[in-house]
């Protein structure tokens, strides 16, 4: 909530702060020293009591112990904070230009690694769950990102309850579930590489100025797994191994996938690698802890396609920077 109050305030500018500049002072005796300033809140100008919210989120990106006393202290004004941020939602609507309507996008909560409690319940219950009336309590369209694992949860009759169907926003298919290459697919992660590229320079070529053969492109689109920030991540990962100098070789390539194929492979457990086996070869998924957690941390992704009778089909693989690892190519071998 302190979060997209930031943002409201940052782009909402001809609509009265006024209520929240007042929530804050309310709260400042309590809330300075995690701002982490001695300053007076009543001596500030404007613009600098706006920028205390700023300060306050900032923090808790920089310093993860200062959450809880965060919490603490919010907690018992949160519908106050609330109450505040619509009245100055409402009055930010009525400034909007004529047809425009406001949309807050809450990305990346689909990260939050979770965390169980002694008593079986995990930090994302407590967030999505528990905490759904103040999620939708915002006077406004809100759209947040959730973890797929939750959405194949004991939970997802709630979900759905509380913010109606979740959207699963699938991976490009790449592939397709007979193990062939998709070139749609293959084509659609080329021009998203392609329109970064031409933001920088519309005169390179992908295939010959920026990777030195459509071979070696078409098997970083490939690598992905049509995941597209994992794309970007490879991406990264490329140029700083190519340090500057294009075209991007095949062996600069394969080094950055080995690189980015570390940290899938520590995040498997021992008896984690024959459910992946299983799902390489049966395309599906069980609705089980196990499968959940590999949805999670995106070694198994799901991709959606609709078949010649316009039916949705749904399907699920391994990704492939973890089918290059011993573990699993041995499990393979031998199944």
């Amino acid at each position: 909530m302190l979060a997209c109050t930031r943002h409201l305030l940052e782009h909402l500018k001809k609509a009265n702060p006024q209520p929240l500049l007042d929530w804050l002072k309310g709260r400042w005796a309590d809330l300075k020293d995690l701002a982490t300033t001695e300053i007076s809140l009543e001596s500030l100008a404007l613009e600098s009591q706006i920028s205390q919210y700023a300060k306050l989120t900032a923090n808790i990106r920089t310093e993860p112990t200062l959450r809880k006393k965060i919490r603490e202290k919010i907690n018992p004004y949160t519908e106050s904070l609330i109450d505040a941020i619509n009245t100055f939602i409402r009055d930010g609507k009525k400034k909007l230009e004529s047809g425009s309507e406001l949309v807050i996008i809450a990305d990346s909560l689909d990260r939050i690694v979770p965390i169980v409690q002694p008593d079986g319940r995990s930090n994302h219950d407590e967030i999505f769950i528990d905490r759904s009336a103040q999620l939708k309590g915002l006077d406004c369209h809100t759209i947040y990102t959730i973890p797929i694992s939750m959405v194949y949860s004991n939970h997802a009759p709630n979900l759905k309850l509380e913010y109606d169907d979740p959207q699963v926003l699938p991976m490009i298919m790449v592939g397709t579930p007979e193990g062939e290459v998709s070139e749609l697919g293959v084509a659609t992660i080329r021009e998203i590489i392609d329109r970064r590229v031409r933001e920088v320079n519309p005169d390179l070529s992908l295939e010959t100025d920026v990777f030195e053969s459509r071979e070696v492109l078409d098997r970083l689109c490939l690598m992905s797994g049509g995941h597209v920030r994992d794309l970007m991540l490879l991406m990264q990962n490329v140029i700083k191994r190519a340090g500057g100098q294009l075209p991007i070789s095949a062996k600069v390539l394969q080094r950055a996938i080995t690189e980015a194929r570390l940290p899938y492979k520590r995040s498997v457990e021992k008896e984690e690698w024959q459910i992946l086996a299983d799902v390489f070869g049966s395309k599906s998924i069980d609705n089980d802890q196990g499968h959940r957690n590999l949805l999670f941390s995106r070694c198994l992704l799901e991709y959606i396609y609709f078949d010649e009778e316009g039916e949705k089909q749904t399907w699920y693989d391994v990704h492939p920077l973890i089918k290059g690892v011993r573990e699993f190519k041995e499990l393979i071998k031998g199944s």
